[in-house]
């Protein structure tokens, strides 16, 4: 299996890292338009082919499967003409930067007959993987009441670098730099997080967004920063079920954590991703009547790379996919029209 990098920044390691520990699977080229950064990542995986566009990529073609790690707004452009070649493409996420690409890629992926799979990187938490088995076997009954929340504190301390200085955070405080605050950074996260385990879809939306000064005339160099830092929403799942989903950039004291409360009328699950750290507590009959939770264990996960190859081999499914990536996109397009119209319900 000959794969290719197309996009060689900091993400682009966690791929390289993960494909190259696959047998049977060689990484024999990388794609970027940015010489000196392209030379140096190849040269540091031993990638023996360096291409400065897609087009030449395409042009030379001796490779199977893309893994996609170009910014949210080039997945569209560049995803599209590699359907087209028949490649198998596993895509960062957001799939596109609205529903209307993210669909069309979804039904081009259909039409070429590859494979296709989005980086939820999320699904790779063991507690998220049981909690959701849990859910199809009946083990806490019909769904009803949900909480999800995905904290993060960068704008508070600098504990990943200074988004008052660098470049890297400070364009995800800018609409004009592309970003759409952290509901588009971290909200396809924590509603693929929510929606998963319940096994079902969101069939209305209603959500209000926040901006908030953190620099006096809120503008650093170029960077205007008017992207949204907070993220409220109600969510009304398919079977009646209403959840709330919280997300946030000013969570003191959270680097990167998510939760999920999850009750059904048999029982509930805690799932918690803190601290790099799977957790997942239950409360089920017959211990509902003292409300006794215990932690549940949790088989380890298939990482997202190898089930992308065992796909393309016949031995797994393509979970979660474009069409996945599309529908959730859908959502995050109608939680921003809901913020724009005052937080009224809009039906997915």
């Amino acid at each position: 299996m000959r794969l290719l990098i197309l996009g060689t920044g900091g993400m682009a390691r966690n791929h390289a890292e993960g494909f190259s520990e696959l047998p049977g699977v060689e990484i024999a080229a990388g794609v970027d338009t940015r010489a000196d950064q392209l030379a140096a990542f190849c040269g540091e995986y031993g990638i023996p082919n360096a291409f400065g566009s897609l087009d030449e990529a395409l042009a030379w073609g001796q490779f199977d499967a893309v893994t996609n790690v170009t910014p949210d707004a080039a997945h569209y452009p560049t995803t599209m003409p590699l359907l087209a070649a028949g490649k198998h493409v596993l895509c960062e996420k957001p799939l596109a930067t609205d529903a209307v690409q993210a669909q069309e890629m979804a039904e081009a992926a259909a039409k070429a007959g590859v494979v296709n799979m989005v980086n939820l990187s999320y699904r790779n938490v063991p507690a998220l993987q049981e909690a959701a088995r849990m859910v199809r076997a009946g083990r806490i009954g019909t769904v009803r009441h949900f909480e999800a929340s995905y904290l993060q504190s960068w704008l508070t301390q600098p504990a990943w670098g200074d988004w008052r200085s660098e470049s890297q955070w400070l364009w995800r405080l800018s609409t004009a730099h592309g970003s759409k605050g952290v509901l588009g950074d971290v909200g396809i996260h924590i509603l693929d997080f929510a929606t998963f385990i319940a096994a079902q879809d969101a069939r209305e939306v209603s959500c209000r967004l926040a901006t908030f000064d953190k620099v006096p005339g809120g503008r650093i160099g170029e960077y205007t920063l008017d992207a949204n830092d907070s993220a409220t929403m109600q969510i009304l799942l398919e079977n009646g079920t209403l959840g709330t989903v919280a997300a946030t950039r000013f969570a003191s004291g959270h680097l990167n954590d998510l939760r999920l409360r999850i009750y059904g009328d048999r029982g509930g699950l805690e799932v918690g991703f803190e601290r790099q750290e799977s957790r997942l507590r239950a409360c089920l009959v017959p211990d509902l009547q003292s409300a006794e939770w215990h932690d549940v264990d949790c088989p380890p996960v298939v990482p997202i790379y190898r089930r992308f190859i065992d796909a393309i081999r016949g031995e797994g499914a393509a979970d979660p996919d474009f069409a996945r990536g599309a529908a959730l996109q859908r959502l995050l397009d109608r939680a921003e029209e809901s913020a724009c119209q005052g937080g009224l319900s809009l039906a997915v």
